[in-house]
C-alpha cells in the first residue's frame, strides 16, 4: 500500500508522522523502549499537543529481535494471533553515549540517541539492515484511518524472497505484495499461501507478526527500501539472524512451528479420480489395475469432490448411487497396498444432512444479525464451519474420525480461502484478522484429528491454503495450474518460495489442472513431479493415467516413479531435516549456495535435498539450460561428469533430464524401487561421486520412523578412501561410482558393478580402508 507521491511528496489526504526526536529510552534488563517525538523538540512547550512514538526492542530466542512499535496502546485487542514460541535467551544491553544495544546471540539492536530516527540491526558485527529517516510512520488516510508502516534498508545487490507461496517473479524485488489469501489459480498475483516472512540474500530474516492484511513494497514506493505497513495503531515484526540462510530458516521456524514429519507412505505416487470425471468403483479399480499391470508402483489412491453427491458437500457421506459399499471398497483397494485419500473444505451446504445440525448448535459463522452467514459460491447456500468453536471443532472431528475408521488415510484439505470480514465468530476474534487465519485452524483440526487416530509421524494432509505456522501440518500443493509448460514454471516458483517461507513438503498437480496437457508436457511434467517432495497425478476434467497420453509416457512414469522409491533413503533423510530446521526439502539455489551470486535468481532448478540438483525441462524440443557451481558434477542418470562453475545447455530425452549429484556427494539408494516405504537401511548402497583429495563426505540413513540407523562417512587422503560407519546393524555397501579398480582393500571386499566398484565391509560396524 502506497503513501507517498514519488519520494518527496505525500499522497493527497494522508497525514504521514515519522519519529524525528528520540526523547528518552528506557532499559528494565531484558528490553529498550525508544520514545520518539514526530517533531524536532526545542522547548519545553514543543512537547505539547503532539505523538509520542514507541519502539520497544526484546529477543524471544537467541538470534531474533522483537520489534514492536505503537502510538496507542489502549484499544481492545483481539485475535487470532499467530502462535509465538519463546526460549530461554540472555540479552545484554549496553547503554553508550550515542546508542543503547541489545544483543542477542550474534544479533544485536542499535537504537541512536538525540535528533532523527537512526535504528541498525547487526549480526556478528556486520550491519544487515535498519531503519532511518522517514522509516517508520504512523499514517491517517483521508477517512481517517489508522495504518503503521516500516520502511527497512535494502541493500545494493540485495534480493527479497519469500512471503509465501507466489507465483509472480521468484525475486519479489520491484512488486507489491498484499497478505491476503485468495482462490486465483498459479497464474496471478494473488496466492492461497500467504506468509508475512521474507528471506532476504544478505542473511536475514523478517516476519510481520500479524494475522491480517499485510501489505509490502518491495523496491517498489522506495526502490531502496521493503515497506511493508498493517492497518491499526500497533506494528511488530521480528528480525531473524543466522550465519546463512538455511540457519534463518532454522530460526524462523523455532519462532512459529517446525514442520511434522510426513510418513514414509506419502512420498509415493499419488493418482486421483481427477474432479469432474464420472468414476465410481468400477472406474477406480480400472485405474488401480492398469497401473498394476504396467508395472506403475502406485501408493495413495485419492477420491476427489464427488465421493459426496452435488450440492451436499460436505456431508461427509458416500454417494451411494456411486460406491454402495465404501467400507468394502475400501478394503478391496487397502488389500492392493494402497493408502486412501479423501477430499474435504471446511464448507457445508444448505442441501447437507449436517447443515441443520451445524446451524441448531451454533457451528456454523454467522452474520452480526445473528443468522448463519451463506451464500452460492462454490456450493448453494453453503455455510462455514466455525473452528474458533471448540464444539464445532470436535463436531467436525468427529465426521472426519468416521471416515477414518473406514479406512481413510488422509484427507485433502481444499479451500479455506474465500473467507468473509463481515462475520462474527463464536470467541469474537477479528473476522479481518480471521481471514488469512482461518485456514490455520481449519487445517490444525484436521490434522491433529489425524494424529490423535494414528499416531505421531503418520498424519497427512493434502492442503491448498495456510499461512504462518501452516508449515506444522504438511503436506501443502501448488493450487489449480494449467497444462503447459509456463504454468509448471510458474508453480515451481511458487514451490521455491514457499519453501523459503518455512515449508518443508510440497507437491503440484502433474500436468497442470485445467485442460489436458499434450503428451509432451505430460512426460516433462512427470520428471519434475516426481522429483518433488511429493508426486500427485490430478486433473480438473480429464483422467491423469499415463496411457491415455502416449505408450511413452507409461515409460516415464515408471521409470522416474521408481527412481524416487530406490531414493528414499537418500529422501527420507532429507525430510528428517526438513522436520527439525525447518528446511523446505525443495530447495531454491541459493539456499545451499549462498556464497554463489548466480544463485541468487535462479528459478528454474532447485536442489533436491542437498546434494541433488534438478533441472525439469520447460519445452517440447527437450532443451535444458541450467547453472551449476563450481565443482565436478555427475548426472545421476547418464554417469556423465561435467565441471561447474558455468551455464550449461543440453538436449533430453523423455527418459532423462539434469538430474545432478554435488561434488563430494554421498547418496543413499536402497534397493526397492516398487514402493516408498520399506526398510531403508537393509542392503543401502552409499554412491560416493567425485570425492576431492582432503574432502569428506557423509550419508545418514533414516528409518520410517525418522529415526537414524545408520551413518556412513567417507574421507579422502592421497590415493586412499576411509570408509566409517555408526549404528550399523544391516549390511550395507558403497558404490565408488566411474571407478573400475583398486590397488588395494583392508576390512572389506570389493567387486565390479555396472556403475562403478562396489565396496562391501567384512564387517557392517567396522571400518574399510580403500586405496585407488
Amino acid at each position: 500500500m502506497k503513501f507517498t507521491d514519488g519520494y518527496w511528496m505525500v499522497r493527497k489526504g494522508y497525514e504521514i508522522q515519522n519519529p524525528e526526536d528520540v526523547r528518552d529510552i528506557v532499559t528494565n534488563g531484558a528490553s529498550i523502549t525508544a520514545y520518539a517525538a514526530t517533531r524536532r523538540i526545542e522547548r519545553k512547550g514543543d512537547t505539547l499537543n503532539g505523538t509520542l512514538l514507541k519502539a520497544t526492542y526484546s529477543s524471544p530466542m537467541p538470534n531474533v529481535i522483537r520489534v514492536r512499535l505503537n502510538h496507542h496502546k489502549g484499544l481492545v485487542k483481539k485475535g487470532p494471533e499467530f502462535d509465538i514460541r519463546t526460549l530461554p535467551t540472555e540479552v545484554q544491553i549496553s547503554e553508550q553515549e550515542e546508542e543503547v544495544v541489545l544483543q542477542s546471540g550474534k544479533l544485536s539492536v542499535r537504537v541512536g540517541r538525540g535528533k532523527g530516527w537512526n535504528v541498525g540491526f547487526y549480526y556478528d558485527g556486520k550491519r544487515m539492515t535498519g531503519s532511518g529517516y522517514r522509516g517508520p510512520g504512523y499514517i491517517k488516510d483521508p477517512s481517517e484511518k489508522a495504518y503503521f508502516r516500516e520502511q527497512l534498508e535494502l541493500g545494493v545487490g540485495e534480493y527479497v524472497y519469500g512471503l509465501g507461496e507466489r507465483f509472480t517473479p521468484f525475486v519479489k524485488n520491484g512488486q507489491i505484495v498484499d497478505i491476503w489469501n485468495e482462490d486465483g489459480g498459479t497464474s496471478s498475483e494473488q496466492a492461497y499461501k500467504n506468509v508475512p516472512f521474507y528471506l532476504s540474500s544478505k542473511g536475514y530474516g523478517v516476519f510481520v507478526n500479524h494475522p491480517e492484511r499485510v501489505s509490502y513494497e518491495i523496491a517498489s514506493e522506495n526502490v531502496s527500501k521493503v515497506q511493508f505497513s498493517v492497518e491499526g495503531e500497533t506494528l511488530e515484526y521480528f528480525i531473524i539472524g543466522g550465519k546463512d540462510p538455511k540457519e534463518v530458516l532454522d530460526n524462523y521456524t523455532k519462532l512459529t512451528g517446525k514442520p511434522a514429519l510426513p510418513p514414509a507412505w506419502t512420498f509415493g505416487l499419488w493418482l486421483t479420480t481427477s474432479f469432474t470425471t464420472d468414476y465410481d468403483e468400477a472406474t477406480v479399480n480400472h485405474f488401480v489395475d492398469g497401473m498394476a499391470e504396467r508395472d506403475l508402483p502406485l501408493s495413495v489412491f485419492h477420491f476427489d469432490c464427488f465421493w459426496m453427491k452435488e450440492y451436499q458437500w460436505c456431508d461427509f457421506q458416500w454417494d451411494k448411487d456411486m460406491f454402495p459399499d465404501p467400507e468394502g471398497m475400501l478394503r478391496r483397494l487397502k488389500e492392493k497396498g494402497l493408502k486412501i485419500c479423501a477430499w474435504i473444505n471446511p464448507y457445508i451446504a444448505e442441501k447437507s444432512i449436517l447443515f441443520d445440525e451445524g446451524m441448531e448448535n451454533g457451528y456454523l459463522v454467522k452474520r452480526a444479525d445473528g443468522s448463519v452467514w451463506q451464500w452460492d459460491m462454490w456450493q448453494a447456500g453453503m455455510g462455514l464451519v466455525d473452528f474458533t468453536n471448540p464444539d464445532a471443532v470436535a463436531w467436525y472431528q468427529g465426521k472426519l474420525a468416521a471416515l477414518i475408521d473406514q479406512g481413510v488415510d488422509c484427507f485433502k484439505t481444499d479451500f479455506g480461502e474465500r473467507i468473509p470480514t463481515d462475520v462474527v465468530y463464536y470467541d469474537g476474534s477479528d473476522p479481518y484478522k480471521m481471514h488469512n487465519y482461518y485456514t490455520h485452524l481449519y487445517n490444525k483440526a484436521v490434522f491433529e484429528l489425524l494424529e490423535q487416530k494414528l499416531g505421531k509421524n503418520e498424519a497427512a494432509l493434502f492442503a491448498r491454503s495456510a499461512t504462518a505456522g501452516g508449515q506444522q501440518f504438511p503436506i501443502h500443493w501448488g493450487g489449480d495450474c494449467s497444462s503447459t509448460y509456463e504454468s509448471m514454471a510458474e508453480s515451481l516458483r511458487g514451490g521455491l518460495s514457499l519453501g523459503l517461507s518455512g515449508f518443508g513438503f510440497w507437491s503440484h498437480d502433474i500436468s497442470g489442472f485445467e485442460n489436458t496437457a499434450t503428451p509432451d508436457v505430460y512426460k516433462r511434467w512427470v520428471q519434475f513431479g516426481l522429483l518433488s517432495s511429493h508426486s500427485r497425478l490430478h486433473g480438473s476434467s480429464s483422467y491423469r493415467v499415463p496411457w491415455l497420453f502416449d505408450e511413452e509416457a507409461v515409460d516415464v512414469v515408471r521409470v522416474f516413479t521408481k527412481l524416487k522409491c530406490s531414493l528414499m533413503p537418500y529422501l527420507y533423510s532429507s525430510a528428517v531435516e526438513s522436520s527439525v530446521r525447518g528446511l523446505p526439502m525443495m530447495r531454491a539455489m541459493l539456499l545451499e549456495f549462498p556464497d554463489d551470486p548466480t544463485t541468487h535468481a535462479l528459478d528454474r532448478q532447485y536442489m533436491f535435498g542437498d546434494s541433488l540438483l534438478v533441472a525439469p525441462i520447460f519445452n517440447a524440443e527437450g532443451s535444458a539450460q541450467y547453472y551449476l557451481p563450481e565443482g565436478r558434477w555427475t548426472n545421476l542418470l547418464t554417469g556423465e561428469v561435467v565441471e561447474g562453475g558455468r551455464w550449461r545447455t543440453e538436449n533430453h530425452s523423455f527418459m532423462t533430464l539434469p538430474l545432478l549429484v554435488k561434488p563430494n556427494g554421498l547418496i543413499a539408494i536402497g534397493r526397492e524401487d516398487s514402493r516408498p516405504d520399506y526398510d531403508y537401511a537393509d542392503g543401502v548402497q552409499l554412491h560416493l561421486f567425485e570425492l576431492e583429495d582432503g574432502a569428506s563426505a557423509e550419508s545418514v540413513v533414516s528409518s520410517t520412523a525418522g529415526e537414524v540407523e545408520l551413518t556412513v562417512s567417507v574421507k579422502r587422503e592421497g590415493g586412499k578412501l576411509s570408509i566409517v560407519s555408526e549404528g550399523a546393524g544391516k549390511p550395507w555397501s558403497v558404490v565408488l561410482r566411474g571407478i573400475s579398480g583398486l590397488s588395494g582393500i583392508d576390512g572389506g571386499s570389493s567387486e565390479q558393478g555396472t556403475q562403478g566398484v562396489v565396496i562391501t565391509p567384512a564387517d557392517p560396524n567396522g571400518s574399510v580402508t580403500v586405496t585407488l
